[in-house]
């Protein structure tokens, strides 16, 4: 240390005190994060501009009628990595790490992540988006809270949602007023466009037996036991998971980084073996090794990746049940289990009314309580979706009475009786309606009640351009009223939710409807109303598909996905048409092929037997004074002696 006479000490205290007194202020600012406090905004060399991003997704959001959408950070198997392909939370917001939910309102953005990725975001977003430094639901709803107002609609990609994280969301926003909305487009993708990196294309390979442990054969054997010991007795495992998968039918790819899978879904029964993906992909060699040219159990059927959610739907249009993993399986496939056990309930409460009507022990709300009983033990029910509208004779003519237990009537055999119920399953929404009557009905009610099912068969039946709208369709429901100046004055029909509202607004019939196009649910419900006698209504819920045409163009009917009988004691068979009475058959064929052997199934024998019996084929019966006014021409002219 070099020595300093006592003499300068004065001089150096005075420079350093001239010095502090004069410093510069310090920046204290990363240079490699963003700062949004400062005008302008400070933003480092790694952050990505996402403003021409936002400003389309909010365009597609308006168009979708949402007031707010939910990117998660994943891809349609909950794959720990996911490829360029999947990267929609990176392109929206700039934002590369691995975990992480945007979510963009009208007027917001906002990013969770936990606490491994806060100082990598400030790195990478612009400051159109707000950092949240929590993850989980609960502070994405809370948050949703605050930014949309009651009645606003929360979209989502039910590709990307599983099963568990829909329901964490569904029922934090349960009693909010804002409704969690499926969206089978993603906005993100609709927006991306063309800049999406493309699908991966690489050839699926063989993995050789040394590295395998067991044949795809064994493996399959393996599950299909599984499957047989299950006490729920699946008739299908559903598999997503891509690990899962390579893993089955020992494949492998290079689809995701870091992982050798590829992408694929794949639907096991004890019969079939689906696998849905690329074909391209494989090469002579690897479909010889699957079987692929052979249909038996041990045969691997090949469809394209991308029909995997209508094949899915065919399969599930029977009674089965499948195995799937609630963390894993996206929401997707989970709505499409299918709702034939809604039928069941309804079914076994038909059958005990025409045992305990004639008793005359039952009436109006004291029904309606067994059938919402009957409806609660059937497996995923969540209660009904609605108050039961159980109306006996003239309080049926009010199109939305409802029975209590203070005011109510008995039910008759000697009166028409209308049910209107549904109900509320994790894996979708039910709304029926029939009319029934146990004894001898006028022959007026009997015309109305043939001319309301004529009308519901003709709506259903409709083949109409795809984007029609619903209001240009609905007169064809109320056609066979008019033609003898009936009429009814409620709506045609209305959308239906899966899991959310039973009046889901605006698919159905009406003036503000949206144009009909594919996948969508719309409830069929003509009726008619005679006041202070009787009113009817029948009711299903249709899917709307695509119709198979002569001539090439895109064209949709209805397929109907409620299961339960007409009353064919109010059906006057002879003002049906040939075209009517064939579709009614056909209706009745598919309701004994699939709520048949769910009934066998549960051993519900009498319940089988009554539906058995309530699906009898139908013919046209020509009226005796017609066949007798024949004869009686034909017995004239052979006397005449004309030939006839």
């Amino acid at each position: 240390m070099a020595w300093v006479p006592w003499g300068c000490w004065p001089w150096l205290v005075l420079l350093c005190v001239c010095t502090w007194g004069h410093a510069k202020p310090v920046d204290l600012r990363r240079e490699d994060m963003r700062d949004c406090s400062t005008k302008p905004p400070y933003l480092p060399v790694t952050v990505v501009n996402t403003t021409k991003q936002l400003t389309a997704l909010r365009q597609q959001m308006h168009s979708h009628n949402v007031s707010a959408y939910i990117i998660p950070n994943t891809d349609a198997h909950m794959s720990e990595y996911i490829g360029e392909h999947d990267k929609r939370l990176t392109w929206i917001t700039g934002f590369t790490g691995s975990s992480g939910t945007a979510v963009v309102t009208i007027g917001k953005a906002g990013l969770w992540t936990d606490s491994r990725y806060w100082i990598q975001a400030e790195q990478e977003m612009d400051c159109n988006w707000e950092l949240h430094k929590e993850v989980g639901t609960a502070p994405i709803v809370n948050w949703l809270l605050t930014e949309i107002p009651a009645g606003g609609r929360v979209g989502f990609d039910p590709l990307l949602f599983s099963i568990r994280t829909w329901e964490s969301y569904d029922m934090a926003f349960q009693g909010s007023h804002r409704e969690l909305m499926s969206i089978t487009a993603n906005l993100v993708d609709l927006v991306w466009g063309s800049e999406r990196p493309l699908v991966p294309s690489q050839p699926i390979y063989v993995l050789q037996e040394q590295f395998t442990g067991s044949t795809w054969q064994e493996k399959v054997s393996n599950i299909r036991s599984q499957m047989q010991k299950h006490r729920k007795a699946p008739t299908a495992v559903f598999l997503s998971m891509l690990d899962e998968i390579a893993w089955l039918f020992n494949l492998r790819s290079s689809d995701i980084p870091y992982n050798p899978f590829f992408y694929s879904y794949t639907l096991l029964t004890n019969s079939s073996i689906r696998l849905f993906v690329n074909k391209s992909r494989l090469n002579s060699e690897t479909l010889k090794y699957l079987n692929s040219n052979c249909t038996g159990p041990m045969c691997v059927q090949l469809e394209d990746y991308s029909q995997v959610r209508d094949s899915l739907q065919d399969y599930t249009s029977g009674a089965v049940r499948i195995w799937i993993g609630t963390s894993n399986t996206m929401y997707a496939f989970y709505n499409l289990i299918p709702k034939v056990r809604d039928a069941v309930p309804v079914i076994r409460y038909l059958v005990w009314l025409e045992k305990n009507v004639p008793k005359g022990t039952v009436n109006e709300f004291s029904g309606a309580e067994l059938l919402d009983k009957f409806r609660s033990e059937e497996e995923f029910s969540s209660g009904p979706s609605f108050k039961t509208i159980s109306a006996s004779g003239l309080n049926a003519a009010l199109a939305h009475y409802s029975p209590s237990k203070e005011l109510h009537r008995n039910l008759s055999s000697n009166e028409m009786y209308l049910v209107d119920s549904g109900g509320q399953y994790w894996d979708g929404t039910t709304d029926i309606t029939r009319t029934v009557h146990w004894s001898t009905p006028s022959a007026f009610q009997k015309e109305a009640y043939t001319r309301v099912l004529i009308g519901n068969i003709d709506l259903s039946r409709l083949i109409f351009p795809a984007s029609t709208s619903g209001l240009m369709l609905e007169a064809f429901a109320r056609k066979a009223l008019w033609n003898v100046g009936l009429n009814y004055g409620h709506g045609t029909g209305h959308g239906i939710g899966n899991f959310l509202c039973v009046h889901e607004w605006p698919v159905g019939f009406h003036s503000s409807s949206l144009a009909m196009n594919k996948g969508m649910f719309t409830s069929i419900e003509p009726g008619y109303y005679k006041d202070d006698e009787f009113g009817i209504r029948l009711e299903d819920v249709a899917l709307v598909v695509e119709a198979k045409t002569k001539y090439p163009g895109t064209y949709l009917t209805f397929e109907v996905v409620s299961l339960v009988p007409y009353d064919q004691n109010l059906i006057d068979v002879n003002l049906l048409s040939p075209e009517q009475l064939q579709y009614l058959n056909r209706y009745y064929q598919t309701i004994r092929e699939k709520v048949g052997p769910e009934l066998q199934r549960r051993k519900l024998m009498e319940e089988f037997e009554w539906l058995q019996k309530h699906t009898e084929p139908l013919s046209a019966r020509a009226p005796r004074t017609t066949f007798l006014a024949s004869l009686f021409m034909i017995s004239t002219l052979t006397i005449l002696g004309w030939n006839v």
